[in-house]
């Protein structure tokens, strides 16, 4: 059985799919970071949304060893945008929290990477940009454990 360029083998999806979010991802990701990394933003934007955190903690959501993110929330921490003190359940840990300043890092960073990604939308064909929309649901549905 052939398949057609509009409609890939079964095998080739996943590998698109991977592809394209991933290089889609990446040139966002380039839009709007003001000298930050992409660590750095992400452990930022999760505190955001997760509120205080051991460090460990946010170490695990990020997905990355805790020597890693000390080195993270320590530059975070020197630039504002992060308050850190002892855990006081234990006080060999250490408790993070965006401050003002990180809040309004993030919010600018997604507020510019939304808007970057509302131009690349504008340029799609009406009736490619309703198929889009249409799966949104499918993708968020990939989304859950």
């Amino acid at each position: 059985m052939t398949t057609s360029a509009a409609e890939p083998a079964v095998g080739d999806v996943p590998a698109r799919l991977y592809l394209a979010i991933g290089r889609l991802s990446r040139a966002l990701r380039r839009s709007g970071s003001p000298g930050l990394g992409h660590g750095s933003i992400s452990a930022l934007s999760t505190l955001v949304n997760c509120g205080e955190l051991r460090l460990g903690d946010l170490a695990a959501k990020e997905g990355v060893a805790a020597p890693t993110m000390s080195r993270i929330v320590a530059s975070l921490v020197e630039s504002g945008y992060v308050g850190r003190e002892p855990d006081p359940a234990d006080r060999r840990a250490w408790l993070v929290r965006a401050t003002d300043s990180g809040e309004r890092i993030v919010s600018g960073v997604r507020s510019t990477r939304v808007l970057e990604l509302g131009r690349r939308l504008d340029r799609l064909a009406p009736d490619e940009r309703e198929r889009l929309v249409a799966a949104i649901p499918v993708l968020e549905s990939l989304l859950a454990d």
